[in-house]
């Protein structure tokens, strides 16, 4: 049995299609971070910060509350036509937000843009077109798209403000929303079988092991604390520059785009020594203490902008080294029949802190003043850093995915028994449903030609 190394055109055209609807998406999520809450001290209610903090989180809840529901009625009644219904709410929303006159305008269109959650619908149309071995590379296209698009909005969010506005963004991101549709129906292929894939879905059946994995569960409060917060952040330092360093909104840009720039420069060595070297539990303990010093340091430098800009740039190389570690580690230490269910569940406990940190940040700006919003943040991280301290090391493997074809369970058990003896397999998961074996093998010479054998032998 031979293994294609490329993609085929067809797989290639709905990874490029999938991850740019996905950052289509997040462009219209993120845009307003730097900007907003300058612009709704300006609007009726909107000198009440909770106010600010709930627009800004407000899309956290449905989406985190909608993730699971959509994908499971992807399965039912198709990818795509779950798609188009989740873009018509979120381009509803926009719209809605966009000709807002008062904060609960917003705040509502915010709500039904976060209702159009299709995080899970697009993933498994993922999974549907493309083949078992190109599957992790078509995500990372999907999770490389996120990263790129929110620091793209740091910068372009407040030169696009100069031009058009919050409405105008509101509105821009409406019809980015309905241009999804065109790439949708005629961007990405439409599948030849459709059907549910333990590696990328929620299993309902498999939430109760999930949610009980104390190390997965360690992930998941932290990416919540991450997440929590980005968002609370984002209600009071657009303040902070302005007031420390004299920069209106349309000029933060200044400060973002530098800081964001050293922020990939400094991640990118740090990944690739993490996973090469067997070290992503040492980075990763480091980019979360580091990620508690940022936030102390913003809690001192309230009054002192080069101190926030010093801060912001620690809290940034923390961020995103965290951003793209932590996928890896819940793919590193889930179940491998369970991947899809605990990515599932990482990524409504994302949604959900994005909710709560833009509710805290606005009540404790408003009440307490803004060093409360990063003390807050650092309580978050500290308990984040305690935990993550006793997390056990993740095994230095990835994961190889290989169709075997229509076998029978008793094939399956067969085959997951003879591939978990190869030099270099460390957990085997054949499931008979889904034709497909899943391996998390070693980083370095495990025997993938016996293990294609093997698969070829059974199939």
């Amino acid at each position: 049995m031979q293994l294609s190394e490329k993609m085929t055109p067809t797989e290639l055209r709905a990874s490029v299609g999938l991850a740019s609807i996905f950052g289509l998406r997040m462009l219209g999520m993120f845009l307003i971070l730097p900007v907003f809450a300058l612009y709704a001290e300006h609007l009726p209610g909107g000198s009440n910060h909770t106010m600010i903090g709930l627009a800004l989180g407000a899309y956290g809840l449905t989406q985190a509350l909608l993730q699971l529901p959509f994908g499971i009625a992807s399965d039912k009644f198709g990818r795509k036509r779950v798609i188009y219904f989740g873009l018509a709410l979120f381009a509803i929303g926009s719209f809605i937000a966009a000709s807002a006159t008062t904060i609960e305008g917003i705040i509502l269109g915010r709500v039904i843009q976060g209702a159009g959650a299709i995080s899970a619908a697009i993933t498994a149309l993922l999974a549907d077109s493309t083949r078992e071995e190109h599957r992790t590379k078509a995500m990372a296209m999907i999770g490389g798209t996120i990263g790129v698009t929110f620091a793209a909005s740091l910068v372009l969010g407040p030169m696009l403000y100069q031009y058009i506005g919050i409405p105008g963004i509101f509105t821009m991101t409406g019809v980015l929303a309905l241009f999804a549709f065109a790439v949708v129906k005629w961007g990405v292929p439409d599948p030849l079988v459709s059907r549910f894939h333990a590696d990328a879905e929620t299993n309902p059946a498999r939430l109760k092991d999930v949610l009980r994995d104390t190390q997965l569960l360690r992930l998941n409060f932290g990416i919540f604390s991450l997440h929590a917060a980005q968002m609370a952040m984002f209600v009071v330092l657009p303040f902070a520059l302005r007031n420390t360093g004299n920069l209106d909104i349309d000029h933060q840009w200044h400060v973002y785009l530098p800081v964001v720039l050293v922020a990939f420069a400094l991640m990118i060595p740090a990944i690739i020594y993490g996973e090469t070297r067997g070290k992503l539990k040492q980075v990763f303990i480091a980019a979360v203490a580091a990620m508690l010093l940022a936030q102390l340091g913003m809690a001192v430098s309230m009054q002192h902008f080069w101190g926030i800009v010093a801060a912001l740039t620690l809290y940034f190389v923390a961020f995103n080294v965290l951003e793209a570690t932590l996928p890896s580690l819940i793919s590193k230490l889930a179940p491998a029949s369970a991947k899809g269910t605990a990515m599932g569940v990482y990524n409504t406990s994302q949604s959900l802190g994005l909710f709560f940190g833009g509710v805290m940040g606005g009540l404790l700006s408003q009440h307490f003043g803004f060093s409360a919003v990063f003390m807050f943040s650092s309580g978050l991280i500290l308990a984040w850093l305690i935990a993550a301290a006793g997390m056990r090391t993740p095994p230095a493997v990835k994961t190889r995915m290989f169709h075997v074809g229509d076998i029978s369970r008793e094939q399956a058990g067969q085959l997951s028994k003879r591939l978990g003896s190869l030099a270099g397999v460390f957990e085997v998961a054949v499931i008979a449903d889904e034709g497909v074996a899943i391996l998390k093998v070693a980083l370095h010479g495990w025997d993938e030609q016996s293990a294609l054998n093997l698969i070829g032998e059974t199939a």
